[in-house]
Protein backbone atom coordinates (compact mmCIF):
# COMPACT_ATOMS: atom_id res chain seq x y z
CA UNK A 1 0.00 0.00 0.00
CA UNK A 2 2.74 2.55 1.10
CA UNK A 3 4.13 2.04 -3.00
CA UNK A 4 0.53 2.76 -4.28
CA UNK A 5 0.16 6.01 -2.34
CA UNK A 6 3.96 7.24 -3.37
CA UNK A 7 3.02 6.48 -7.23
CA UNK A 8 -0.38 8.36 -6.93
CA UNK A 9 1.45 10.93 -4.47
CA UNK A 10 4.20 11.38 -7.40
CA UNK A 11 1.71 11.42 -10.27
CA UNK A 12 -0.08 14.10 -8.42
CA UNK A 13 2.95 16.28 -8.21
CA UNK A 14 3.96 15.19 -11.99
CA UNK A 15 0.66 16.58 -13.13
CA UNK A 16 0.83 19.39 -10.87
CA UNK A 17 4.02 21.00 -11.91
CA UNK A 18 2.98 19.86 -15.62
CA UNK A 19 -0.15 21.84 -15.43
CA UNK A 20 1.76 24.97 -14.00
CA UNK A 21 3.96 24.75 -16.92
CA UNK A 22 1.84 24.79 -19.39
CA UNK A 23 -0.03 27.49 -17.77
CA UNK A 24 3.25 29.52 -17.84
CA UNK A 25 3.70 28.74 -21.68
CA UNK A 26 -0.14 29.38 -22.41
CA UNK A 27 0.18 33.08 -20.37
CA UNK A 28 3.61 33.85 -22.55
CA UNK A 29 1.97 32.66 -26.17
CA UNK A 30 -0.76 35.23 -25.01
CA UNK A 31 1.19 37.92 -24.18
CA UNK A 32 3.04 37.83 -27.58
CA UNK A 33 0.14 37.48 -29.71
CA UNK A 34 -1.76 40.16 -27.99
CA UNK A 35 1.75 42.47 -28.59
CA UNK A 36 1.62 41.22 -31.92
CA UNK A 37 -1.89 42.62 -32.93
CA UNK A 38 -1.34 45.47 -31.23
CA UNK A 39 2.05 46.16 -33.52
CA UNK A 40 -0.33 45.08 -36.47
CA UNK A 41 -3.00 47.53 -35.57
CA UNK A 42 -0.57 50.54 -34.72
CA UNK A 43 0.66 49.40 -38.51
CA UNK A 44 -2.87 49.71 -39.92
CA UNK A 45 -3.62 52.88 -38.41
CA UNK A 46 -0.32 54.15 -39.68
CA UNK A 47 -1.44 53.42 -43.19
CA UNK A 48 -4.73 54.65 -42.94
CA UNK A 49 -2.99 57.52 -42.08
CA UNK A 50 -0.72 57.66 -44.53
CA UNK A 51 -3.35 57.25 -47.17
CA UNK A 52 -5.66 59.43 -45.99
CA UNK A 53 -8.46 60.76 -48.83
CA UNK A 54 -7.61 63.91 -50.65
CA UNK A 55 -9.23 67.02 -49.41
CA UNK A 56 -12.34 67.83 -50.51
CA UNK A 57 -11.85 70.13 -53.91
CA UNK A 58 -13.25 73.69 -52.96
CA UNK A 59 -16.43 73.75 -53.92
CA UNK A 60 -17.24 75.69 -57.90
CA UNK A 61 -18.75 79.12 -57.95
CA UNK A 62 -22.53 79.56 -57.20
CA UNK A 63 -24.45 80.01 -60.68
CA UNK A 64 -25.31 83.70 -60.95
CA UNK A 65 -28.52 83.04 -62.80
CA UNK A 66 -31.34 80.91 -62.35
CA UNK A 67 -30.82 79.27 -66.59
CA UNK A 68 -27.48 78.33 -65.16
CA UNK A 69 -28.00 76.57 -62.17
CA UNK A 70 -31.56 74.99 -64.24
CA UNK A 71 -28.60 73.53 -67.15
CA UNK A 72 -26.62 71.98 -64.14
CA UNK A 73 -29.36 70.26 -62.97
CA UNK A 74 -30.32 69.51 -66.07
CA UNK A 75 -26.98 67.98 -66.66
CA UNK A 76 -27.01 65.93 -63.00
CA UNK A 77 -30.49 64.75 -64.62
CA UNK A 78 -28.43 63.25 -67.43
CA UNK A 79 -25.53 61.64 -65.31
CA UNK A 80 -28.46 60.22 -62.72
CA UNK A 81 -30.77 58.75 -65.77
CA UNK A 82 -27.20 57.25 -66.86
CA UNK A 83 -26.44 55.46 -63.81
CA UNK A 84 -23.26 57.61 -63.37
CA UNK A 85 -24.25 59.38 -60.06
CA UNK A 86 -26.74 57.79 -57.25
CA UNK A 87 -29.54 58.98 -55.83
CA UNK A 88 -27.73 60.83 -52.99
CA UNK A 89 -25.37 61.76 -54.90
CA UNK A 90 -27.46 63.70 -57.50
CA UNK A 91 -30.02 64.80 -54.28
CA UNK A 92 -27.01 66.56 -52.28
CA UNK A 93 -25.87 68.19 -55.60
CA UNK A 94 -29.22 69.46 -56.32
CA UNK A 95 -30.17 70.39 -52.98
CA UNK A 96 -26.35 71.86 -53.19
CA UNK A 97 -26.78 73.81 -56.80
CA UNK A 98 -30.27 75.10 -55.28
CA UNK A 99 -28.37 76.79 -51.73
Amino acid sequence: MPGLIRGVARTAVIAGTATAVSNGVSRRQYGRWEQKAAQEQAQQQAQQQQYAPPAPAPAAPAAESMDDKIAQIQKLGELHAQGILTDEEFAAQKAKLLG
